[in-house]
């Protein structure tokens, strides 16, 4: 119900204020399980793509904007909930690996699951290598992958900067990459990484990012 309110109410009025660039929508199935795999460039990152998306897209989100206190903590809450986030506390290893199983409810459910390979925010702008949780879902799950590319999304709110701005912000949806039954036999360990590898180099020709070749690491503080 609070979803519906929010895609009826806030998601038009998000897109009239932002006015996104978004080619490649009919890259989206309608229906069935389905990831959306996306480089990151900023917190907005997990707003920008469900607005702009014709079905409700389900991302993980830090479990502390779930417990905040006062009417700041009620607001964002409500936000967070209304958008389809799901909480995760990241510095729980095994909070973490339980994140993995809400996705694959997710999917099961046959909705939308947005994921960040990098894992985290690029804060120099570089595309970092992809972690192989995406394609650990995939090929559980059995279901496609769409490729994501964003650009502009961190002038929204650049790194340091708790103000959103206006900017040119454009969203790119590329051909959904089909693994189930294409790996049949392969060991898992490989399949993962050349799923996933397959997954960034189709982001990559999306952005046109330069190749960092090598992962990201969270921040301490972020």
């Amino acid at each position: 119900m609070i979803y519906g309110v929010a895609h009826r109410v806030v998601q038009p009025l998000a897109r009239a204020v932002w006015r996104p660039t978004v080619v490649g929508l009919e890259n989206i199935p309608a229906h069935g399980g389905l990831i959306l795999a996306s480089n990151h460039l900023s917190f907005v990152d997990s707003v920008v793509i469900p607005i702009v998306v014709p079905r409700k897209v389900a991302f993980l989100a830090k479990s502390d904007y779930f417990t905040g206190t006062g009417l700041k903590g009620h607001a964002t809450r409500l936000w967070f909930e209304s958008t389809g986030m799901l909480p995760v506390d990241r510095d729980d290893t095994k909070a973490a690996l339980n994140s993995l199983d809400t996705a694959l409810e997710v999917l099961a459910r046959g909705e939308a699951f947005g994921i960040y390979p990098e894992g985290t925010r690029s804060r120099d702008g570089r595309l970092y290598r992809g972690r192989t949780g995406v394609a650990h879902l995939a090929l559980t799950a059995g279901v496609p992958v769409v490729p994501v590319g964003l650009a502009g999304t961190q002038d929204i709110q650049p790194v340091g900067s708790n103000r959103l701005h206006l900017a040119k912000v454009s969203v790119t949806f590329g051909e959904p990459i089909e693994v189930a039954g294409r790996y049949d036999g392969v060991p898992a360990g490989r399949a993962r990484r050349e799923v996933t590898d397959e997954i960034m180099t189709a982001i990559q020709a999306l952005t046109g990012q330069e190749l960092a070749g090598c992962y990201n690491e969270r921040p301490p503080d972020a």
